[in-house]
């Protein structure tokens, strides 16, 4: 086992990280920003060490320091968390390369994942089912691409390679707008990725974002842990998911859940992931992996009752796989919240101190969060401050309890999003189940 990890991240997901690293014995190293050093993990891990100021490419961003961190505290390890160098290859690279270990696939795996064409030809071979498409990056052929779109069938959606976080992606419906939104996504991939290529496929227009959770250690062993419906979606961000993902049968389950297992074993992926589908039609169409953990993966351990951030830990000690599929049952419903600072209905994020900060109770409820009494949430990171988590043998019982710690919860100071759960947890549609990835978008529309 790892005798000493360093955490480079923050929040919730860093303190998820410490307490599964306490469980184990293993020793940590808290890496933070100037603005962080009131974080509680930071208060609570063996170590601490300052790696910059708050702006998050001089210190969570900063590869280097990050590094000698690792050096400086004798570290065996670095876990990313998600977010910032979490799927980035280059930094696992450079920490390979300098002698740690970095708890996550290998920079290969990062790599081919992260460029979506690479990805989508990577699952195919695999026998992974896809979204019909271009089969690879386009040209500046307008009339070879005109036709593809036509043999695909509008609409069609122009994606860039190495996309991600809702950029980089145009609608197309007709031929007259084919060419300039090509240029357009061209542009924007270039600006935003620093990579030009550009991919079209054929746009589902009303499906749902269904995932499922896998752990692989690289010896010829993987299993997956079910599914999640994360289809309650705003601008293409998640705002909450369960587990399983309504209406999905075991039959399907098991089906694609088998291909992406197949899938790991032939790229000897290493570590955990999560294969994203679009589900329409009673079909499953592959868009991405995440090569990394989930920030929504507390409703997949709820169900399963597997510690998705110990398993890391294992396999990055070198051990193989502790589970096997027949291991795995899936039990009872969960559901997430995020919990962000922000104004429920403008959205627009909330940084400030919390004065009174009182957590929900009771019977299968789950708070991941690093805030406290006093904290102040600084200005310069994502908004997320929590999330809430309640799980129920059944779905109804899991949203009963989710509409109860909803209620009990209390954060003063700084405006949430909490307002904003209480309506979708009492939502007619969202009860019944089965909403597509525009539901929320026009719900806020109306």
């Amino acid at each position: 086992m790892l005798s000493k990890v360093v955490i480079a991240n923050r929040g919730e997901i860093a303190l998820r990280i410490l307490r599964a690293c306490r469980e184990l014995g293993i020793k940590t190293v808290a890496v933070h920003s100037d603005a962080d050093r009131e974080l509680k993990h930071v208060r609570l891990a063996d170590e601490s060490v300052c790696i910059g100021p708050a702006p998050s490419e001089m210190s969570y961003l900063n590869v280097p320091a990050i590094i000698s961190a690792a050096e400086v505290t004798d570290a065996m390890a670095i876990h990313p968390g998600y977010g910032f160098l979490s799927e980035n290859a280059d930094f696992a690279e450079r920490v390979e390369d300098s002698g740690f270990i970095f708890i996550g696939p290998t920079p290969h795996s990062i790599r081919t994942m992260g460029d979506k064409v690479a990805a989508i030809e990577t699952m195919k071979s695999a026998g992974v089912p896809c979204v019909p498409g271009s089969d690879g990056p386009l040209g500046d052929d307008i009339d070879i691409n005109t036709k593809l779109a036509n043999k695909i069938g509008y609409p069609i959606i122009i994606k860039a390679a190495g996309g991600g976080g809702g950029r980089g992606m145009r609608v197309v419906h007709s031929d007259a707008t084919l060419q300039n939104s090509i240029a357009l996504t061209k542009q924007e991939a270039g600006t935003f990725f620093g990579n030009n290529m550009v991919y079209m496929e054929k746009y589902l227009e009303n499906p749902r974002h269904v995932e499922i959770q896998v752990l692989s250690d690289a010896q010829g062993n993987a299993i997956h842990l079910g599914e999640r419906d994360c289809s309650m979606q705003r601008r293409n961000q998640k705002v909450l998911e369960e587990a399983p993902a309504p209406g999905i049968t075991p039959r399907q389950r098991k089906k694609i859940g088998q291909r992406c297992v197949d899938a790991c074993i032939k790229m000897k992926y290493r570590g955990v992931g999560t294969f994203e589908f679009l589900y329409q039609d009673d079909n499953f169409y592959f868009i991405e992996m995440n090569t990394r953990v989930q920030v929504e993966h507390p409703v997949t351990e709820m169900i399963t009752g597997v510690d998705i951030i110990k398993e890391q830990l294992y396999i990055a000690s070198g051990e193989k796989l502790r589970y096997r599929q027949s291991d795995i049952e899936i039990r009872g419903h969960a559901i997430e919240c995020r919990i962000n600072a922000e104004d429920a209905k403008t959205f627009m994020p909330s940084p400030g101190k919390i004065e009174h900060y009182h957590p929900p109770g009771g019977p299968g409820i789950r708070v991941d969060t690093h805030i406290y009494g006093g904290y102040t949430v600084p200005q310069y990171y994502d908004s997320m401050i929590g999330k809430l988590i309640a799980y129920g043998n059944t779905r109804e019982v899991a949203i009963a309890r989710m509409q109860g710690a909803l209620d009990e919860i209390s954060i003063t100071g700084i405006h949430t999003n909490i307002g904003l759960h209480k309506e979708l947890l009492h939502d007619a549609n969202f009860q019944k189940g089965g909403t597509n990835i525009h539901y929320l978008e026009k719900k806020l529309s109306l």
